[in-house]
């Protein structure tokens, strides 16, 4: 049913149906040619380590042109032009997630993806092609990183500044809202993980080694050990792999965390990374590692070139252990299943809701409000604008516009 009021919006837009939701899946998204490699790093530096890192705006296209000749160097010298397979293992991501989702709710659920430095798949596309199919509903949800709101919270960034783009009219398009920001304490998935590294074991290793004598390095998405104060993760990610080993330490004792760092120059990571954790379990005695990325959940370069990296380095120095990379947890169909069940309360809240209508301009008017430090001007603003909030008194009025002012002329000094 589409209620006749909506059928009276002065757009193109298909009426609005209340009780559909798109599920927006996030990823970084990777460079499948060699020309976009500037502008990908350009886009990482700006969101990623802007947050961390003491670095002037004008230095970012420089900077991301200097590393865009070590990754064509790199992906393309070293791995005879290597193309990430990360955007197709997202593609069928999306895919199952939306098979799972439909099997419930049929065409009412469409899950999207969007990527947040590759194009054509950038948050503001792909939130247009949501409106345009009538959507006003979505939920937020991060894939990639299984770590942390400092990650998820780009995702954020970049959606909100879509939606400021995006607005239209004085009533907003988004009626509903819901968010998904980690699964690092999700219990099926950390049994999906200690069952992965348990099964390859028992399939390659178990009949050579001594339980002890096979090390386990649990790789996370490194994290900067200061962030602004922004939550960087790294809390999320040490409770994801402490909840790991402890399902698999009674039987291999030699179990470590490493953690996957963008090694950047002034800036202090998570320790230790994935190579010195597996010379400390060497050191131990062992004499085969497995290496288990945790903290990612869709292979990309860091799970398949860096760590391959690290391990041609460590066979040089130690060629007598033997090196098993596992892969991400990627598209197996268990992973999918979960991934969709953890959407279904937040796609049956938003269903159920009745869908809030927001005005953009009354934000504008309301920040106003708060720095108008005149007592006149904030009766004279009282006056002209009250009527505007059909008899709803918001908070803000009912201050004294002294303290109010005061108040907040010291928050912003």
């Amino acid at each position: 049913m589409v209620a006749t009021r909506e059928q009276t919006q002065p757009q193109s837009l298909p009426p609005s149906n209340s009780h559909k939701v798109a599920v927006l899946l996030m990823g970084y998204g990777e460079v499948e040619s060699y020309d976009d490699f500037a502008n990908y790093n350009e886009q990482a530096l700006n969101l990623l380590t802007a947050k961390f890192a003491p670095v002037p705006d004008w230095l970012y296209p420089p900077l991301a042109r200097l590393l865009a000749i070590f990754d064509r160097h790199e992906w393309g010298h070293q791995h005879h032009d290597f193309i990430s397979p990360h955007n197709a293992i997202f593609e069928k991501q999306r895919e199952g997630i939306e098979t799972a989702l439909q099997q419930r709710w049929g065409d009412e659920v469409r899950v999207f993806k969007a990527f947040n430095f590759c194009a054509p798949f950038l948050p503001e596309q792909v939130l247009a092609e949501i409106r345009s199919q009538g959507f006003s509903k979505i939920l937020i949800y991060p894939l990639l990183v299984v770590d942390s709101i400092f990650t998820s919270g780009i995702a954020v960034e970049q959606v909100n500044r879509a939606l400021v783009q995006l607005a239209e009219g004085d009533v907003h398009w988004l009626k509903g809202l819901q968010y998904i920001p980690s699964f690092f304490d999700r219990p099926e998935y950390l049994d999906l993980m200690a069952k992965m590294v348990e099964e390859k074991i028992a399939a390659e290793l178990a009949e050579a080694y001594l339980p002890s004598q096979i090390g386990i390095v649990l790789m996370n998405h490194g994290c900067p050990m200061k962030a602004k104060g922004f939550t960087s993760g790294v809390d999320e990610s040490q409770a994801l792999y402490e909840a790991v080993r402890e399902r698999l330490i009674y039987r291999y004792p030699l179990i470590s965390v490493g953690w996957l760092n963008h090694d950047t120059p002034m800036i202090e990571w998570t320790q230790p990374d994935a190579k010195q954790a597996t010379q400390n379990l060497i050191q131990l005695g062992a004499k085969a590692i497995v290496m288990m990325p945790i903290g990612f959940a869709t292979e990309n370069h860091e799970t398949l070139l860096d760590v391959h990296h690290i391990i041609h380095a460590l066979h040089k120095r130690y060629p007598d252990v033997t090196y098993v990379q596992m892969p991400c947890v990627n598209d197996r169909p268990e992973f999918l299943e979960m991934v969709a069940d953890w959407a279904i309360p937040h796609i049956e809240a938003l269903m159920s809701s009745e869908g809030v209508e927001v005005n953009p301009a009354l934000a504008i008017e309301r920040a106003r409000k708060f720095h108008s430090h005149d007592e006149d001007g904030m009766q004279h603003q009282d006056r002209s604008h009250g009527h505007s909030h059909n008899g709803h008194h918001h908070h803000g009025h009912s201050h004294h516009p002294h303290s109010e002012g005061r108040h907040h002329h010291h928050h912003h000094h």
